[in-house]
């Protein structure tokens, strides 16, 4: 079956989005006279799999990261502190929809073990959109979106409510050794921004045009 289905999704073009937010705080080691935390970095993550799922009477967008990773963390995080705030709720991330000249970014935000500085790579131009998150220059669009709720664990159908799984098959939802979980996160979209152009294009026409993952590659649709 997972063989089927890769093959079969391999034929189907999916969008990618770069999602960026704020790490809060993390505890030091440092001496007690250094300062107690490290301060907050902006983190990316490249989406394959960010879909919209409703448009009334909310507007919820969805997507799964691989889990553990830092954004993942970070966003489950956010959400729980949100979750106990009375003050009027703010975005957690801003999730950039890539442009077709943008397989660069794509690249350096899906590899955090290869490329652990994207927002200083020279190639990436991005701003700060009205809460304080990063947006990417030259990207078809942005959304700022906050999550609704705690992530679901997707290997996990028990948890997810399913009543109809057998026994047999509940053992499969447990991960071995060396496999890749992840979670399904929904959010709600806050505002969508006004990307600044990338300076320096030299096609403006690719720039309407969106990024997207087939047969294993980055490539664009035709106009």
């Amino acid at each position: 079956l997972s063989h089927k289905m890769r093959a079969l999704l391999r034929e189907t073009a999916q969008p990618v989005a770069v999602v960026t937010s704020l790490m809060p705080p993390t505890p030091s080691s440092a001496p007690p006279s250094a300062p107690p935390t490290r301060p907050p970095t902006f983190h990316g993550a490249t989406l394959s799999s960010f879909t919209s799922i409703s448009m009334a009477p909310h507007h919820l967008v969805a997507f799964s990261l691989r889990v553990p990773s830092r954004m993942a963390t970070t966003l489950a995080d956010l959400s729980a502190t949100g979750a106990a705030a009375t003050a009027t709720p703010s975005a957690h991330m801003v999730i950039n929809l890539l442009a077709a000249p943008q397989m660069h970014a794509a690249v350096l935000f899906s590899r955090p073990d290869l490329h652990p500085r994207p927002f200083e790579d020279p190639d990436v131009q991005w701003s700060l959109s009205r809460d304080g998150l990063p947006m990417l220059h030259g990207c078809l669009g942005a959304l700022s979106c906050r999550v609704v709720g705690a992530p679901w664990a997707l290997n996990d159908l028990a948890a997810l409510g399913d009543k109809l799984t057998h026994k047999a098959d509940g053992a499969r939802n447990k991960l071995d050794v060396g496999d890749v979980g992840s979670e399904l996160f929904i959010a709600q979209v806050m505002s969508v921004e006004d990307v600044p152009p990338a300076e320096g294009a030299v096609d403006d026409t690719l720039r309407t045009l969106p990024l997207v993952y087939h047969r294993r590659g980055y490539t664009t649709t035709t106009d």
